[in-house]
């Protein structure tokens, strides 16, 4: 037989690295052939955080715009920017300071968190851990309640609050939160309480504890997500409801900001579009500012949700 040897004389090209030019060619294509799902994964999510983002974007930039240029400029960019709309705003409404509709949400979301949080946790406590006649009768028809429309309470609820003299008040706006008339909350908590162990009750009983040394002491920090979680929607939800104090509240001085918004397009019968946005970027600050400082409460909630104890 035959044998063909490879000429010593000709020298392979070798790296520096010991590596010859072809296994160096090899050796380039695995890593891209590895990474390039990674690089077309981030691709697609940076495509569409900027389809998200981009009405969020826009509405920043078209409060810079003076109102001369809604309409005749549709760009993305306005051609004279200014803050004139901002100052504007500052200024107030009808003889009304901006910050007293800032005053009102923010008075209007905290007292719907504190009852969301007090009233829904009690109420999943005794769904969760009390034994009483009727107990899953009344769970079923509460959490029925969600599928029940909110313009069909508007009528009963309006008569109701009007015949106690409460129109023109808080109260309608709040006194359904410390009900625990929310049944989203309440059953997201007693999704919590039902995956503690039981054995940390039986142990506090032993120890001599009620019903409330459990709930206060055992229960509460126990699904400390499940109340964050609550809190950020609860106050979310009531910083941007308009129909709600549509309702209710007659006074301009006691007008939140959604309702805010509806004075600078009404008012003199013109649109003050430039104003209208301007304010609609500031009332985004604080649900924005507090969606950043509990967020992790609330994906550890979302993620801790399907967990048993």
């Amino acid at each position: 037989m035959t044998t063909i040897e490879s000429n010593p004389a000709v020298p392979v090209p070798v790296d520096p690295d010991g590596l010859t030019r072809p296994a160096r060619r090899r050796r380039r294509r695995r890593p891209l052939r590895r990474h390039l799902p990674t690089a077309l994964w981030v691709i697609g999510i940076v495509a569409l955080t900027a389809l998200v983002l981009y009405p969020l974007l826009w509405m920043v930039s078209a409060s810079l715009k003076p109102n001369s240029e809604f309409g005749s400029n549709q760009g993305f960019f306005p051609e004279n920017p200014t803050f004139d709309n901002f100052v504007k705003v500052m200024q107030g409404i009808a003889g009304i300071p901006t910050w007293k509709f800032f005053l009102n949400s923010l008075l209007l979301g905290i007292g719907a968190v504190i009852g969301t949080v007090i009233s829904s946790s009690m109420a999943a406590y005794a769904f969760s851990r009390i034994n009483f006649r009727g107990s899953k009768l009344l769970f079923a028809a509460m959490i029925g309640t969600l599928l029940l429309p909110f313009h069909v309470l508007i009528i009963p609820q309006y008569m109701i609050f009007r015949n106690l003299g409460l129109i023109d008040t808080f109260w309608p706006l709040l006194a359904g939160k410390f009900l625990a008339t929310e049944a989203f909350f309440v059953f997201l908590m007693v999704q919590f309480i039902r995956n503690l162990p039981r054995e940390l009750d039986e142990a506090a009983r032993i120890d001599g504890c009620g019903h409330g040394r459990i709930f206060f002491s055992i229960t509460l920090p126990l699904i400390k997500p499940a109340l964050i979680t609550s809190s950020i929607f609860a106050f979310i939800w009531s910083w941007n409801d308009f129909l709600g104090p549509l309702l209710y509240l007659n006074s301009p001085e006691k007008y939140p900001l959604p309702l805010a918004l509806r004075i600078f397009n009404d008012q003199t019968s013109t649109s003050d579009y430039g104003a209208t946005i301007a304010i609609s970027v500031l009332a985004l600050l604080p649900v924005m500012l507090f969606f950043i400082l509990f967020q992790r409460f609330l994906v550890d909630g979302v993620a801790t949700q399907g967990l048993k104890g």
